[in-house]
């Protein structure tokens, strides 16, 4: 018998019992859908928190100093940093340390007040958000003309602070998108002006959103977009700022860019011989948010993995079921394995119609596992991730091989039955 020949007669009795093949692909069925929505799920929430990532600058250092004394070290780190060949650029990267209301015209933003939430007890108030409460307060930084370089923000409208503007300490700012939208609506913001506490500031410039749309998915999904989101809650001021608005206290934190991903440990090493020889031991940090990036990637290599092994046991079950059905098959066909061997067949090509036979019933099962598979992953990218999630080609090809492969193994045990039956025994079965 050749293998077309045995491709024929598996057809056929596959297809004679199709409620009984139907009921034997379904655990293979669902344990390949299994897998690959649940690896694609994975896949899902490492390419959102790559995004996150990204949202916030790829290829960045964060640099903590202090001194012993109020020495600002600002000028002398920017020299340097512009000194090295593989730093693109630095930004002071402060904060106001209160929260001064801003206002433009009838419009006010203020800190919001989490104490409204409770009442009478701890009853919360759904006001709007996860937390109940409404919070459009922008992050007021202290910045120079490369905080966008640095933070990867793009200007969408006007300019972006200038050398001069730091240097002289100009009263001019550049908003984020949602403190401009929330102080302007469609109003166009540039050469307007805004209080900060009282002082009044000139805005120069809108960022672009870094924004996606909500996704109204998974609590961690949503953390991810909120956090991205209030990335656009920002109002940008010179660093010289610092002056007015924290008792000239100097910054103590920058974020340096580099120009790619290979320059960052020799940056770390030449910023901390640096600030080591400058300000002492102790007295700074110096780290890379890579290194939590590539904490979260080999974390989230370890999820697939689980959720893959998880999913995987579905397919055993499915491939015991196989190897039950072709046990009956062996049985009901106990005749016509004996009429074959009479005639000369030998054992191997018994085996070989068998193993055919438990591959196909894989193989068919696999094609609409893989097909149901699709379906899921799309269903769970657009209810979780809010977006078109597709299951890798690696991960389809390997459900191909293991629902073919599952024919194989699990169908082995039986077609070696079948093959080790003596005629005269196979022909008096009833």
């Amino acid at each position: 018998m050749n293998i077309t020949q045995a491709i024929k007669m598996s057809a056929k009795s596959i297809f004679s019992n199709k409620a009984r093949s139907a009921l034997t692909m379904l655990g293979i069925i669902i344990g390949l859908a299994a897998v690959i929505i649940l690896v694609s799920y994975a896949q899902g929430q490492n390419l959102a928190m790559q995004r996150y990532y990204e949202s916030m600058g790829n290829n960045k250092i964060n640099v903590e100093c202090y001194g012993w004394s109020n020495e600002d070290i600002s000028q002398a780190l920017y020299d340097y940093c512009l000194s090295l060949d593989n730093i693109a650029g630095i930004s002071p990267s402060g904060r106001i340390n209160s929260s001064p209301p801003v206002k433009y015209g009838s419009k006010t933003l203020s800190p919001p007040d989490y104490s409204s939430m409770y009442i009478g007890g701890g009853a919360a108030i759904s006001i709007g958000g996860s937390s109940g409460v409404v919070d459009n307060y922008p992050t007021i930084s202290l910045g120079n003309d490369q905080f966008a370089l640095c933070n990867d923000y793009k200007i969408a409208e006007g300019r972006d602070l200038s050398y001069l503007d730091v240097k002289n300490g100009s009263q001019v700012c550049v908003l984020g998108s949602a403190t401009a939208e929330a102080l302007f609506n469609f109003a166009d913001p540039i050469g307007q002006t805004i209080t900060i506490s009282g002082m009044p500031f000139r805005v120069v410039g809108v960022y672009e959103s870094k924004a996606g749309k909500s996704t109204g998915g998974t609590e961690e999904s949503q953390w991810i977009e909120e956090s991205i989101a209030r990335l656009d809650r920002l109002i940008l001021l010179p660093s010289a700022m610092t002056r007015y608005f924290n008792d000239n206290q100097p910054i103590t934190s920058y974020v340096v860019k580099v120009n790619a991903s290979k320059d960052i440990p020799l940056a770390i090493t030449n910023l901390s011989n640096f600030l080591k020889a400058r300000l002492g031991e102790g007295m700074f940090s110096v780290y890379s948010e890579s290194v939590w990036q590539d904490q979260q990637n080999e974390a989230s290599k370890m999820q697939q993995n689980f959720l893959g092994g998880i999913a995987a046991i579905s397919l055993l079950v499915g491939g015991i079921g196989i190897m039950n059905i072709m046990l009956v098959t062996v049985t009901e066909r106990t005749r016509e394995i004996g009429i074959r061997k009479a005639i000369g067949a030998e054992r191997r090509s018994i085996i070989v119609q068998f193993l055919i036979e438990a591959a196909m019933i894989c193989g068919i099962g696999g094609l609409f596992g893989i097909a149901v598979g699709y379906i899921g992953t799309l269903i769970v990218g657009k209810l979780s991730f809010n977006t078109i999630l597709i299951p890798s080609p690696g991960v389809t090809l390997g459900a191909a091989a293991i629902s073919v492969a599952l024919g194989i193994i699990f169908g082995m045990y039986p077609a070696i039955k079948a093959s080790g039956l003596q005629p005269v025994v196979a022909l008096r079965a009833d």
